[in-house]
Parts: C-alpha cells; sequence; structure tokens
C-alpha cells in the first residue's frame, strides 16, 4: 500500500515538474547582458552618432545635427510606446502586427519574452528604432527644417521601419521565409541607408556642392564618437542573441573582426589612391566593417568575419567615391554608401558565410528548411529587393506629404548660407568669450 502512495506521489511530481519545467522562468544572466546592451545601442545614438555627425558638418550647423538626433530619440521613444512596439511585435499577420500590446497593455513587471522581462526586449527593442531614422539624418545634414525633419522622422518610423521589423523579426513573411539577418542589415541598415539616398535626391544637393568643398569641421569629435559607436555595436550585436551565451560571444568576436578589417581596408585604399591615410577614411571604413557584419554577425566564423570586413572596406569605399564623384549626389555624410551598400552586401554574404562547408571560413549552418548555399542567398536576395524596393517607395512619399504640410523640406538660400544653429534655434556650437 505504502509502495502505490508513493508511486502516485512520484508520477504527481513528475508530471507537476514537467508542467513547470514547460513554463518560462527569468533568467538572471541574461536578462543582466540585455540590460547592459540596452544602454550600449543607446550610447550609439547618443553620444556616438551624434558627436560622429557633428564633428562631420561644419561648425555653424554642428548643434543641428545633435539636436535632430537628440529630438529624434525622443520621439521615437514615444511612438514605440504608443504603437510601435506593437505594431512590429504583435501577432498580427505576416505583413504587420496589431495593436494587441498598445501602450504596453497587458505587460508587467512580471511579463516574460523568452526568459527576460518583456519590459527589457520593448525598451531594447526601442533602442534600434531610436537609431534608425537617427542614422538617415547623415542624407539630408545642413539643409532640412527641423519641423520638416521632425515629422518625416516620425512618420518614417511608423510607416517603414516598424512593418520591415515585423517582417524580418516579427513572426512575418521574411522570417518565416527564413530570411538571415541577426541584428540589422536589412531593418536597420539598408533601410536607412536608401532612405538617406531618396532623401538627398529629392531635396537637392547644399549649395555649393560639388565644387565648394565640405569639411568636417571638428574631426576629433568625429573620432570619438566612432569609437562610441564601435563600443557600442556590441551589445547592438551581441545583445541581438538575447542571452548570455556563446551565440553572443561570437556575434562580438565576429564584429569585431569586421570593423577592424574595415578600419583598415579602407585605410590603405585610401592611403596608395590619395598618398596619406586619413583619420576620416578609417573610421568609415570601421563603421562600414560594423554594419556589413550586422546581419551576418549570429551566422558566421571569425575566418568569414575577416573577409566580411574586407568586402566591406572596399566595396563600401567605392560606392563613397562612385555616389560623390560620378553620380553628383549629396547624400551629405555617405549613408547610403556605408550603411546602404554595407547593409545589402551584409545581408547577401550572410547566405554564403553561415555555410558550415568552408573550412576556416565556415559559419554555423543554413535557416530551417533551407539545405543550399543557393537556396539561403536566394532568400537573402528576396530580403535584399523587398526592403529596398519598400522603402525607397514609401520614403518618397513620406517627403512628399511632409513637404506638403511644412511648406517645403529645406531651409531657403540665406538661411542655409547662416547656418542651421543660430536659424532654427538661435545657437552657436561654439561661443568663446
Amino acid at each position: 500500500m505504502k509502495i502505490g502512495q508513493f508511486s502516485l506521489a512520484g508520477l504527481l511530481l513528475l508530471a507537476t515538474g514537467g508542467a513547470w519545467a514547460g513554463e518560462a522562468t527569468l533568467n538572471t544572466g541574461d536578462t543582466a547582458w540585455i540590460l547592459t546592451s540596452t544602454a550600449l545601442v543607446l550610447f550609439m545614438t547618443l553620444p556616438g552618432l551624434a558627436l560622429f555627425y557633428g564633428g562631420l558638418v561644419r561648425s555653424k550647423n554642428v548643434l543641428s545635427v545633435l539636436m535632430q538626433c537628440f529630438a529624434i530619440a525622443g520621439v521615437s521613444s514615444i511612438l514605440w510606446l504608443i504603437a510601435g512596439y506593437s505594431l512590429a511585435f504583435g501577432e498580427g499577420n505576416a505583413w504587420i502586427g496589431d495593436f494587441s500590446k498598445v501602450l504596453m497593455a497587458g505587460i508587467g513587471r512580471e511579463s516574460l519574452s523568452g526568459n527576460i522581462p518583456e519590459s527589457l526586449f520593448m525598451l531594447f527593442q526601442m533602442t534600434f528604432a531610436i537609431i534608425t531614422p537617427a542614422l538617415v539624418v547623415g542624407g539630408f545634414a545642413e539643409r532640412m527644417k527641423f519641423s520638416a525633419m521632425l515629422l518625416f522622422s516620425a512618420l518614417w518610423l511608423m510607416l517603414v521601419y516598424v512593418p520591415v521589423t515585423h517582417w524580418v523579426w516579427g513572426g512575418g513573411w521574411l522570417g518565416q521565409m527564413g530570411l538571415y539577418d541577426f541584428a540589422g542589415g536589412t531593418v536597420v541598415h539598408i533601410t536607412a541607408g536608401a532612405a538617406a539616398l531618396v532623401t538627398a535626391l529629392v531635396m537637392g544637393p547644399r549649395r555649393g556642392f560639388p565644387t565648394t568643398p565640405f569639411t568636417p569641421h571638428n574631426m576629433t569629435m568625429t573620432v570619438a564618437g566612432a569609437g562610441m559607436l564601435w563600443v557600442g555595436w556590441f551589445g547592438f550585436n551581441g545583445g541581438s542573441a538575447l542571452a548570455a551565451n556563446g551565440d553572443a560571444a561570437m556575434a562580438m568576436l565576429v564584429t569585431h573582426i569586421s570593423a577592424a578589417t574595415g578600419a583598415m581596408t579602407w585605410m590603405f585604399i585610401e592611403w596608395k589612391k590619395f598618398g596619406k591615410p586619413s583619420a576620416l577614411g578609417v573610421v568609415t571604413g570601421m563603421v562600414a566593417g560594423l554594419g556589413t557584419i550586422t546581419p551576418a554577425s549570429g551566422f558566421v566564423g571569425p575566418g568569414g568575419a575577416l573577409i566580411i570586413g574586407l568586402l566591406a572596406g572596399s566595396i563600401c569605399f567605392t560606392a563613397t567615391m562612385y555616389l560623390k564623384q560620378v553620380l553628383k549626389i549629396d547624400d551629405s555624410l555617405d549613408v547610403f554608401p556605408v550603411h546602404g551598400v554595407g547593409g545589402m552586401l551584409g545581408t547577401m554574404l550572410a547566405g554564403v558565410f553561415s555555410a558550415a562547408s568552408l573550412g576556416l571560413f565556415s559559419g554555423y549552418g543554413f535557416a530551417d528548411g533551407i539545405s543550399s548555399m543557393g537556396g539561403q542567398v536566394w532568400v537573402q536576395f528576396i530580403g535584399v529587393a523587398a526592403t529596398l524596393v519598400f522603402t525607397v517607395v514609401l520614403t518618397w512619399g513620406i517627403l512628399k506629404v511632409v513637404a506638403a504640410v511644412t511648406g517645403g523640406l529645406r531651409v531657403d538660400a540665406d538661411q542655409e548660407q547662416e547656418g542651421l544653429d543660430i536659424v532654427l534655434h538661435e545657437e552657436r556650437g561654439y561661443d568663446i568669450h
């Protein structure tokens, strides 16, 4: 009788234990790492990107760029809370999420996303929603009205960034196809790069371009900002593992290798072509290496990262020279040739170097249901093409609407000559007494 009772008790314990095992539980190590990564990604925008871009413009426009980055951080955060997160990560359908998580409805301190708090996952993704429209600033720097910038950034976030995020990371159609985009090749870099290019074309060049030299006013500021981007990118890519594990560690390693290789490649090409290496060249090559490895960072090994960084430095350098010198397009701070081209290149190369059959250059295998490099590369191509076309069309439409609402996108000739700091903000970046 006692044996039977013990057996029954044992079965009950096994049953309840199995139920407990199936429930999601908070992992404090993973939570601590994503808390840290969230701070690192916000650090990329404020102050990293703000200083990087601020140093590249003329001194009369430095505060306007810093102000744009801060304002975008504010408006993006509010919109992400109100509906952005819900539309990006709500269940919805293959194209867009739903309104089930508006204003974090139903999400409390104990709510989990996987094994981390959902509030933390939402905040981590918010930092991506902040930096993406902030990257676009480089395409229209020194000539867009503040009111137009604010409205454009808000509409663009909700109409372009949010849907693409759902397609790739929120259970949408590209994710279902098996697209490899670990930390934002399509979601962040292609969308931002394409939007910057469209904006530069719609608005036209800065007055005096390309005959007037637009030299950076403070390379010290730019190099400092670039260093912050490099450090912050560990949270960007490493944090996208959403765990403190080997995936995060490898993502950080390949990120660093690609950044270093991109920096050295750009530097040596520039050294050979122009006779001297420049600080601007080395930091731009670093950013190209970072942007290009981003989609592949969770799927490739160090050998693949070395090749990706090499290609990033050389191809993005060529794209930058071609855009400015041949096409005469004033993408002021090289957003499209660095982030757009880098994002497309890295997304495609993720399909190549994720292969587990490349010896020292092997990655960690293809997506579920894909058995060949050709199959993975084809899915990557579809992701690149769909993101590019969608972003170009929607960005053009948003710009036309914003221009109609605000009475034009850019300041007039006299205001541009005087500088946006004084004209738009009644402040100076440098007021030495």
